[in-house]
C-alpha cells in the first residue's frame, strides 16, 4: 500500500497535483490550485450515504456506499482514478479528513496494481496549514503599500517585482466599482489558499518583505483575511505619481479594449459585445448614489454614445470622454482626500522608474539585494 504524507509544506512548494476525492458540491466551495475534482460519490451518492449514517450506524452507510458506487459506475470512476495517477506520478490523493473515502479509493487503486500516496488528515487539515500560513506572515513579514490615483498603473508595477502579492490577481478583479472580469471571482476559500500559496513559495525562496497595492480589505467578493489587512493598512505606503492622459489610455485599455476581448473571446462577437456593454453599464450605475443623479445621467450618455461607436466600427476613443470626467469628477476627489488622511504613512512619492528602483532596494529577496 502506498504511503501517506503530513508534509503540507513540501506538497504545497512542490505543486504536486492533487486527487481531491470529495463530492463535487465539497470541491465547489474550496480546493487548491493543484486539485482536481475525482470524486469517490456523487453529491446525491454523498447525502444518500449521511443520511443512512445518521439513521443506522457506520456500517450500514458503507454498506450503502459500496452498493452506490459499484459494477459500470466503480469502473467507470476506477479509470479516472488510475489515469491521474499515471499522468501525475508524483501526486496525492485526499478527501475531506483523509478518511474513509480517500482510504477507499487508494484501497482500490492499490487492488488494480497502482499504489498512490493520500494525504494525512485531508482537505482539512491542508487548509489548516494554509490559515495557519497566512497568521505566520502577518506576524513575521513586512509590508510596503503602493498607492496612486486610479489608472497610475500599480498592477503593472507589481508584477516586475520578485517581492510583490499580487492581492487583484488573486481574487480576479481590478478592486474598484469597474474591477470585474468577463470570469467570475473565485470563492473567498480559493481566493485564501492561492494568496497563501503564494505567501509560502515567495518566504521559501527568501522574501520576507512584501510590497502590496493599497487596497480596501474587500476585492470585490473576496476579502483580505482580517489580521492580514491590519498589518497592510498600517504598513509604509508609497505614492506613485502618473500623468492624466497616461492613465486615461491605461484605463481605456483595461476596462475597454481588454475587458470587451474577454467576453468576446468567451461568447462571441455578439453576445460578447452586449455582455461586456452591459457590465460596463451597471459598473457606473453601481455608483449612482455617490456620483448623483445628474452627474451619472450624463456620463451614462457619454459611455451609451461610445459603446456604439464601439460596436459599429470598433473604435473605442470616445470611451475616453466618460474616463476623463469619471476620473476628474469622481475618482480623483475621492483618492485626495483619502490620501490626505495616510500622509503621516507615505514614505516616497516618484515616478514609474523612481517608485520601481526605490521599491527595489527596499524589499529585495534575501541574499539578492539591489
Amino acid at each position: 500500500m502506498a504511503e501517506k504524507s503530513a508534509d503540507y509544506r513540501r506538497i504545497f512548494l512542490s505543486g504536486a497535483a492533487l486527487m481531491d476525492t470529495r463530492a463535487p458540491v465539497e470541491f465547489a466551495k474550496g480546493a487548491f490550485p493543484t486539485s482536481h475534482s475525482l470524486p469517490l460519490m456523487t453529491d446525491d451518492e454523498r447525502h444518500k450515504v449521511g443520511t443512512c449514517y445518521k439513521q443506522h450506524g457506520q456500517d450500514a452507510a458503507i454498506r450503502l456506499g459500496h452498493r452506490l458506487v459499484s459494477g459500470d459506475i466503480k469502473a467507470e470512476r476506477m479509470a479516472a482514478w488510475a489515469d491521474f495517477a499515471r499522468r501525475h506520478p508524483d501526486g496525492y490523493l485526499y478527501c475531506f479528513r483523509g478518511g474513509l473515502r480517500s482510504h477507499t479509493v487508494q484501497q482500490w487503486l492499490h487492488e488494480a496494481g497502482i499504489d498512490y500516496p493520500l494525504i494525512t488528515g485531508g482537505y482539512k487539515a491542508l487548509r489548516g496549514f494554509l490559515i495557519d500560513t497566512l497568521d505566520d506572515a502577518a506576524e513575521s513579514c513586512r509590508f510596503t503599500q503602493l498607492g496612486g490615483l486610479t489608472g497610475c498603473g500599480k498592477t503593472e508595477l507589481l508584477h516586475r517585482l520578485e517581492t510583490a502579492l499580487d492581492l487583484e490577481g488573486h481574487a480576479n478583479h481590478r478592486g474598484s466599482s469597474f474591477g470585474r472580469h468577463a470570469l467570475p471571482q473565485p470563492t473567498q476559500i480559493n481566493f485564501e489558499n492561492g494568496l497563501a500559496i503564494d505567501l509560502l513559495r515567495k518566504r521559501d525562496a527568501g522574501v520576507d518583505h512584501f510590497v502590496i497595492e493599497d487596497e480596501n480589505r474587500a476585492i470585490g467578493s473576496c476579502h483580505v483575511p482580517l489580521r492580514l489587512h491590519q498589518r497592510f493598512v498600517d504598513s509604509p505606503l508609497v505614492w506613485l505619481e502618473e500623468p492624466l492622459d497616461m492613465r486615461i489610455e491605461r484605463i481605456l485599455q483595461d476596462y475597454v479594449i481588454d475587458l470587451s476581448a474577454e467576453f468576446i473571446q468567451l461568447y462571441g462577437s455578439a453576445e460578447g459585445f452586449n455582455a461586456f456593454a452591459a457590465r460596463l453599464r451597471r459598473s457606473l450605475q453601481n455608483i449612482v448614489k455617490r456620483l448623483g443623479h445628474e452627474r451619472y445621467q450624463r456620463l451614462a450618455a457619454i459611455m451609451d454614445e461610445a459603446l456604439a461607436q464601439q460596436q459599429q466600427s470598433g473604435e473605442a476613443g470616445r470611451h475616453r470622454d466618460w474616463i476623463a470626467a469619471l476620473l476628474n469628477e469622481y475618482y480623483d476627489p475621492m483618492y485626495h482626500f483619502q490620501s490626505e488622511r495616510q500622509q503621516a504613512r507615505v514614505v516616497f512619492r516618484g515616478n514609474r522608474d523612481e517608485v520601481l528602483g526605490y521599491l527595489h532596494s527596499i524589499a529585495s529577496p534575501i541574499g539578492r539585494e539591489t
